[in-house]
């Protein structure tokens, strides 16, 4: 995000259920897919999914189908692995579990490695478990990486768990996890818009234009006429999507829009990244992140002065830290409760109904106003 608000024309297609997609790429017969030797390992000598798939010249998906959709498959192809199965003595527990039921009643989410967002996305991870929770599901964790090694991981879990859906976050322009998914026919829900023309699935997000324009509205009611943006550098898509809310707010009150700085999300960065702005005499800077205000607080103080009685400051996440600043952080916040409960609503709608039109629901934020935001001075 860092919070994955990150800002929808209709996309085409449909989501669709487990198998629907697989069928015919799964039950090929053929040669192995690229991703399947991603669970493959000999250190222990336990038999994989992926050496499975190996001996019966076959993808990890088929072997999962086999396991836990066996009508999806050929005959033919369904005997091949079933042999394989049982020649290499594969019987992990969860696949066992799943061929009887027929589903996991697991849902996966990536976990990013340790960051300002992923406080943030603590929020919404209760949320998400306590939703799945009361509709009988459980989430299964794990770390994600990124390009193909996450796709790798995304396909050792269909295989070595048979986990019925996945819970994205992070979307990113370029991202191929819902086109990985979607092809597959595995169903998913983004905590994020795709930033694409062309989106695919399903998707919950937060509004971040209409949260930085309300966080300039009130800095222009407050006499601010010199705004300036902290934001991080061009191409994030919650990034622009939170400038874009701050640029068309300046236009529609004829004032300037040249005032912005991007940097990394880091204090130290963010603070030597709004030294112009505070150099050019602009009396409020609106942030991306509660962690680039905290950059502007840095540089503020440095100058001598204070946040909020000399240079108004908003961050964005509003997150566990901003009201404990000195002075308290005003900040944008996210429903993430909200976003939680939505993401798994329409999860659990498409696992239900693969054929559905595809949902996209955008939520507001709202302007948490603390002592960082005052009156212009002069």
């Amino acid at each position: 995000m860092p919070s994955r608000s990150a800002p929808t024309p209709p996309a085409p297609g449909q989501g669709s259920g487990a198998g629907s997609g697989s069928a015919a790429g799964a039950d090929s017969g053929g040669g192995q897919a690229s991703g399947s030797s991603s669970g493959s390992g000999s250190g222990s000598g336990s038999v994989t999914m992926a050496m499975v798939a190996r001996r019966a010249g076959v993808s990890t998906q088929t072997v999962s189908n086999a396991l836990n959709t066996p009508d999806l498959l050929r005959p033919e192809t369904l005997e091949r692995v079933r042999r394989a199965v049982d020649e290499m003595g594969y019987r992990p527990h969860r696949a066992a579990r799943s061929l009887r039921t027929r589903a996991s009643r697991l849902i996966g989410f990536g976990i990013e490695p340790a960051g300002p967002g992923n406080m943030v996305l603590d929020r919404f991870l209760h949320a998400l478990s306590e939703t799945a929770d009361a509709a009988g599901y459980r989430l299964l964790l794990f770390a994600a990486g990124s390009g193909q090694r996450e796709l790798a991981a995304y396909e050792e879990l269909l295989g070595e768990h048979g986990v019925d859906a996945f819970v994205l976050s992070n979307t990113a322009h370029g991202d191929p996890r819902q086109a990985w998914l979607e092809e597959r026919g595995i169903p998913f829900v983004a905590f994020g818009r795709m930033w694409s023309e062309q989106e695919v699935g399903d998707w919950v997000d937060v509004d971040g234009a209409a949260g930085t324009e309300a966080a300039v509205e009130r800095l222009v009611a407050e006499g601010h006429r010199r705004i300036g943006f902290l934001g991080w550098p061009p191409g994030s898509g919650s990034g622009d999507d939170r400038a874009e809310g701050w640029h068309r707010t300046l236009l529609r009150h004829g004032l300037q829009t040249g005032h912005r700085v991007n940097s990394v999300d880091d204090v130290g960065s963010a603070a030597r990244a709004v030294q112009p702005l505070l150099d050019a005499g602009v009396t409020a800077v609106v942030a991306a992140s509660d962690t680039l205000a905290l950059g502007c607080y840095r540089a503020v103080s440095n100058a001598g002065g204070v946040p909020g009685r000399d240079v108004s400051v908003v961050g964005f996440d509003d997150s566990a830290v901003a009201p404990l600043l000195s002075p308290p952080l005003a900040s944008v916040a996210q429903p993430l409760g909200d976003v939680g409960r939505e993401a798994m609503r329409l999860l659990l709608a498409r696992m239900s109904d693969p054929a559905k039109p595809p949902e996209r629901v955008l939520l507001p934020p709202a302007l948490v106003v603390r002592t960082s935001l005052g009156a212009a001075s002069g």
